[in-house]
């Protein structure tokens, strides 16, 4: 039997209780209306940066500069935070975890959707980046379960992944790497160059995890028989990590997803991932994703359960 060390173990344990806590609480309203989640003192360092640094000439160095301070301070943090001992590593790590929140909000969508088109647009629209006051009912539920795919990845999955392998320190360097993606990793005449690091770091960051991601949802949606349909949609992402959860889990409801859509009121023709699949699709399809996404995210509870009690 291959010994597992010490370290990691308590890794596995500290990680299963975070899991299990964020899962219990999500993000409770009267923490965070009272102070700042650790996710937006990183957006607002990351905001300043932008507005500070992104001028003049250079701008991808400068950028790259500004995301290897961040990750610096993100590492930093990491290491003191798990010097103060197991059980603030758990509160970090499950308040750093997004599974709970992303199911609410998720669902929020479904239930918006079901009190009318306009509630669901409303919805969707806090979840995604796309333009959404043109949708249809389809295209809200189609945004909200690609939202839950990716989210999923980079929510849960990646998150999880990097505190296995380095603990806080590479949890937290993953966090404000996504962060910063999302902020000013835009192919945009603002963005493109002063977020070009932080836009191919989280690409580097997310490659295991999306991958991880998408056989969590075939091996629990039962669709290992379909992984060569899943992979090569894939590849057909403009994104190199998105499209693999989107992939697995389309197939696993039976629904096409991605396609055409808007974004700062330019059309794009994307092409659909699982193209067969029901494109009139409903609350019933956006609920029936957040099922898939317990039962990965259970997959993963239990596989860190049987790993810690074997060894």
């Amino acid at each position: 039997m291959v010994a597992i060390g010490a370290g990691a173990l308590n890794f596995i344990a500290i990680l299963t209780l975070a899991m299990l806590l964020d899962a219990l609480l999500g993000e409770p309203r009267w923490l965070w209306s009272r102070f700042p989640h650790p996710a937006v003192l990183m957006g607002n360092l990351i905001g300043w940066s932008d507005k500070t640094f992104n001028k003049g000439k250079s701008k991808r160095l400068k950028g790259t500069v500004c995301l290897l301070t961040w990750l610096a301070g993100a590492a930093l943090c990491g290491v003191f935070l798990q010097s103060l001992g197991w059980f603030f590593e758990i509160l970090v790590a499950a308040v750093l975890l997004s599974h709970r929140s992303l199911i609410d909000h998720v669902q929020a969508v479904a239930d918006a959707l079901r009190i009318s088109l306009g509630d669901g647009r409303q919805s969707v629209a806090m979840i995604v980046g796309r333009d959404t006051k043109d949708m249809d009912s389809a295209a809200v539920s189609r945004a909200a379960i690609e939202s839950a795919a990716e989210n999923f990845s980079d929510g849960v999955i990646a998150p999880a992944f990097w505190f296995l392998v380095a603990g806080l320190p590479g949890l937290l360097i993953y966090k404000i790497t996504n962060t910063a993606d999302s902020m000013v990793g835009y192919q945009t005449e603002r963005h493109g160059e002063f977020g070009w690091a932080s836009a191919r770091f989280d690409d580097l960051l997310n490659l295991i995890p999306a991958r991880v991601t998408a056989l969590l949802f075939a091996i629990t949606q039962r669709q290992m028989g379909v992984w060569r349909e899943i992979s090569d949609d894939a590849v057909l992402h403009r994104s190199p990590n998105a499209g693999w959860p989107e992939a697995a889990l389309s197939r696993g409801l039976g629904v096409a997803l991605a396609g055409p859509r808007s974004y700062d009121g330019k059309a794009s023709d994307f092409p659909f991932v699982n193209v067969s699949g029901r494109k009139s699709i409903g609350p019933n399809e956006i609920e029936q994703a957040c099922t898939a996404l317990w039962f990965g995210w259970f997959a993963v509870v239990a596989c860190l359960c049987v790993v810690w009690l074997a060894f």
